[in-house]
């Protein structure tokens, strides 16, 4: 394990799609969805020690929620916990930790990574992620990873290459072509045809000289709020001095505002059991199914002419359920959730901030 290489966990979602289980003030990363006796945010920690050493990674994350970081990852120290005070998305993110891991570690190779991923083969991701550290740290270009997709799916983004022309020095990995977001059903599947394109799996490598040139060169009033904190960094008026940055800095995604215009970007094409798990939907397809195809997890549950259904609950009531086919019911203390399977994508548009704020008994 090389000390010069570092990781930045990006925990700064709210998992609306999970409502009602995610909420913010406890949402999607931090709960145990998958019921593993793990959080995500656990489950990530852990296969980022494999690759990092554990002094060396840095969790970005609502203000709210550092308790939680501490309590769920106590081995982290506070300096390894950026606080965000306002959602900026990604950009504003990768940015922050950027800059204040040049302090101390300028030629770092760094790993970039969502919190709530789900990863069934982690040897393999180990052996992708070691690859592509050292693909970056030699050739300085961006590097992100592509999962060859299974089904023609729309709540993933998408990477095209050209199949014929692998990297002559990794022949697992291409030059970028596009980046395509979230396609309809129809698209998709031309996707998937054609063999061209991969799934955006949001985990991006890169050193950090690499990163700070491609966000001064495509956002530089994001580069230029967090670069000057350089002599505020892990001293008392660190926080201050963000508060003031993200109430300047405009929301944008690593993907928009630098993927998609750096000239040097490549894709490591990977199959490592990999899943956003961004909803139910996604939850119930990695889920272990009865044999009436359905995913129940209760305590007190009573099932007649039930098929193809998700029935999840957190409390001790007696669930009755009848005659439902391809629908998801999610039980908790305040909330009772009810709705076909096929439309929980929408959940987000769904309930809003309102519901969204309402108190976390999950």
């Amino acid at each position: 394990m090389q000390n010069n290489r570092c990781c930045i966990i990006m925990a700064g979602g709210v998992g609306s799609r999970f409502w009602p289980l995610s909420r913010n003030e406890r949402p999607k990363q931090f709960l145990d969805i998958l019921g593993v006796g793990k959080t995500f945010i656990q489950q990530t920690y852990e296969r980022m020690v494999k690759i990092v050493p554990k002094e060396n990674i840095l969790v970005v994350t609502g203000s709210i929620h550092k308790e939680l970081v501490k309590e769920q990852l106590p081995e982290l120290s506070d300096e390894q916990i950026l606080l965000e005070p306002l959602r900026r998305n990604t950009a504003p993110c990768i940015a922050y930790a950027t800059y204040k891991l040049l302090i101390k570690k300028p030629d770092a190779a760094v790993l970039v990574a969502p919190s709530d991923h789900l990863v069934l083969n982690e040897p393999e991701f180990v052996e992708v992620v070691n690859e592509c550290l050292s693909y970056a740290d030699e050739t300085k270009g961006l590097v992100t990873i592509g999962i060859k997709p299974t089904r023609p799916e729309t709540g993933y983004g998408y990477i095209q290459v050209n199949p014929k022309k692998p990297l002559a020095d990794a022949p697992n990995a291409y030059k970028v072509k596009t980046f395509t977001e979230k396609p309809n059903a129809e698209m998709a599947k031309v996707f998937m045809d054609s063999g061209e394109f991969f799934w955006n799996s949001g985990l991006f490598i890169w050193t950090l000289q690499t990163i700070k040139q491609e966000l001064e060169n495509s956002l530089p009033e994001v580069a230029s709020l967090f670069s000057a904190g350089k002599d505020v960094y892990y001293t008392p008026q660190e926080d201050e001095f963000i508060a003031d940055a993200y109430a300047e800095c405009r929301n944008i995604s690593i993907d928009y505002g630098v993927m998609e215009k750096a000239k040097n970007v490549s894709v490591f094409c990977a199959d490592f059991g990999w899943s956003d798990l961004g909803t139910w939907g996604s939850l119930y397809l990695h889920s272990q199914k009865d044999e009436a195809k359905n995913v129940v997890e209760a305590k007190n549950v009573l099932l007649k002419d039930v098929s193809s259904s998700m029935i999840k609950s957190t409390t001790n009531r007696l669930l009755v359920v009848k005659e439902l086919d391809n629908f998801l019911v999610v039980d908790t203390k305040d909330t009772l959730f009810i709705c076909p399977r096929g439309n929980d994508d929408e959940i987000k548009d769904f309930i809003g901030d309102t519901l969204l704020n309402k108190p976390d008994y999950a």
